[in-house]
This record gives structure tokens, sequence and C-alpha cells, in this order.
């Protein structure tokens, strides 16, 4: 019998894997849309009460509600315009430059750049967090195009949580560049996890040879699991942390993007980014949002405890931040409001 349901699950994992990668695979400019398959639920048997990730909207489609349901993320083809991309790229320039230099901003370089070759420049800077403050970054944020799909997974009072701007570097050998497999809700202390979604723009063209994302299809049914830093030859970047006892095997799928690509995915979805096997730099812009409606929760004697402890340490280090303050008072200290009433967050 358990051989098979293993057998049974296997299957089904497969053939999850073989849908999405052929919907990956579709060359069509307009929106990311799903179709029925053999392993997805039937219109007949998915009603409304059962949709437990998405919310009632006029924006998606069933099939794009059903496709993220099943498997946790959603892509958007040619979602944000050239323009905005280009303004992004610009002051991501002008901060690596050190032209401005926007408060509260974490900005941070690979563990292969030697400090005695650090000199302010894009090439040393691989990501930049926490750009709240920084107004034409932020914009991003607000874009009316990114928050109209947002509010399909956190409901009209929407929270800006956390941002990024990933520039990859090539990697030097040392694989470095990779980000392991993870889930987004270890880095969060508030619940509940359907209502906060990342949105994750592509900059320019992302593909496995430049480390796009890779996901494991359906993973956000799971619960928070376990993270710690893999131990990895090369080293780990900061905060890179990996799920503990990962199945190196597991089915995925490879996320490759154009630029102005826009992919929603789940706090649970598990996720990472292959090393950068190419010549050039691989921009991503990226947010988590969440619902105002999230309550904070206290993560000592969890297993997103030792996260806290570290990001505590770096910035009482950086920043002269009180080391007896908490997750939840970083975050208090950054969320923004962008639609709709603040209530609890």
């Amino acid at each position: 019998m358990e051989q098979t349901r293993a057998a049974l699950e296997q299957t089904r994992a497969a053939l999850r894997l073989r849908t999405v990668l052929g919907h990956l695979g579709r060359t069509s400019a307009g929106a990311y849309t799903a179709h029925p398959t053999t392993w997805a639920v039937s219109s007949t048997s998915f009603h409304p009460p059962q949709f437990q990730y998405t919310l009632d909207n006029d924006i998606l489609s069933l099939e794009q509600r059903k496709f993220y349901e099943e498997n946790g993320f959603l892509v958007i083809k040619n979602l944000v315009s050239d323009d905005d991309i280009t303004r992004f790229r610009n002051q991501f320039q002008r901060i690596c430059k050190e032209e401005v230099k926007p408060q509260a901003m974490m900005i941070m370089r690979d563990i292969s750049i030697e400090k005695s070759k650090f000199i302010p420049s894009e090439e040393l800077i691989t990501k930049i967090q926490n750009f709240h403050q920084d107004e034409e970054l932020f914009r991003y944020c607000t874009l009316p195009e990114i928050l109209k799909y947002v509010e399909c997974f956190t409901g009209p009072n929407i929270m800006v949580v956390h941002t990024m701007m990933i520039n990859k570097p090539p990697d030097s050998g040392k694989k470095t560049t990779r980000h392991p497999f993870h889930q987004d809700l270890h880095y969060f202390p508030f619940r509940p996890s359907n209502r906060i979604v990342a949105a994750w723009t592509a900059m320019e063209q992302v593909n496995q040879n430049n480390g796009c994302l890779s996901v494991l299809p359906g993973t956000h049914k799971g619960c928070l699991k376990p993270h710690s830093y893999p131990p990895w030859e090369g080293g780990v970047n900061i905060m890179y942390y990996g799920i503990q006892g990962y199945d190196e095997n597991s089915p995925r799928a490879h996320l490759e993007m154009e630029k102005g690509d826009t992919v929603f995915f789940h706090p649970l979805l598990i996720h990472g980014s292959g090393w950068n096997k190419s010549q050039g730099y691989r921009k991503v812009i990226s947010c988590h949002f969440a619902s105002a409606d999230c309550h904070y929760i206290d993560v000592k004697g969890t297993s997103q405890e030792s996260f806290e402890k570290d990001i505590l340490e770096t910035l009482h280090k950086l920043y002269g931040f009180p080391e007896d303050a908490s997750l939840k008072d970083i975050f208090r200290l950054n969320v923004q409001l962008v639609k709709g009433e603040r209530t609890n967050l």
C-alpha cells in the first residue's frame, strides 16, 4: 500500500511538472494563463468556496486562479514597461555609485568579492534591500499594474513589507551566486501566509544560464520547514538560508522570463535560483506585499528564531539597532501602506 501511494504521488508530481513546464514555454505576449490538465481540479468540481490562496476578483481568470491554487505561483507576461525598468536600472546605478544614499537601505555584496577590491560600482553590489525610502525605486511597489494583481491575493488593504533589487553577478567559479531552496515565510513574523505574496519582475531576460528562479510547484500547500545555512564548499552569502534536508531530486520548474515579465508567488512556495554562468549581471526588482489585516507573531521558540538572531546582530552592528528588539520591531519600522486602510500591521 505504501509503495502504491508513493508511486501515485511521484506520478502526480511528474504530471504537474510536465504541465507547468509546458505553460512556461508559451511565447504569448499576453498574461500567463494556465489550462486544464490531467492533474488539475476540473472546473465542475472546483467551486469558489474551495479557493484558499486567491480572493474573488475581476482580474484573474478562473484558469489563472486554479493554476495559482494548484502551483503557488503565476507568471504575467510583459507587465512592467520598458520605461519603468530603465528608470529603476538608472536609479540602481546611482545608488551603486553613491550618488544617492537612501536611509535604512541595506547594500550587499557577494562573499567572493574581496574587501580590498571594493570601489563603489554596479559590478560589486549584488543586492539592495529595504529601498522604502528611495522614492524612485519604491515606485515599483505602487505601480497600478502590479497592485491590481497583488490585491487578488492580499485583498484591498495592502502593505509593503519587504523590498529588494537583485544584481546577480557572473559567478567567480565558487557558485556563490546561487540561492538555496527556501521559503520566504521564514523571514516574516506575521500571518496568515495566504494573504502574503511576492512580486518578482525580470529587468532583462532571465534563464537557466544566468540563474533564473526555480520553483517546486505545489509546495505552498505544505508547512514552513526548518532553515539553515547549507554546507556549500564555496560558502554562502549572509541570510541565504536553505531548507534543511532538502531532496535535490524533487521535481522543479525553471521560470525563464523576458524583460518586464512578473511572477507572483506564495511565501511557502519552495524556490531558489542557480548560479550565474553568463558574463552579464542578472537584474530583478521585487517586493513582498501583505494584507494590512495580517497579525504579528512571536518567532521565539520557532524555526524562525535563528533568523531573528542573525538580523538583529547585523542591524546592531551596522546601525546600532537595539539588541533586545524583536523581528516584529524591525518590520513595524519598515512596513508601508500602499493601498486601502491600515489595520493590524
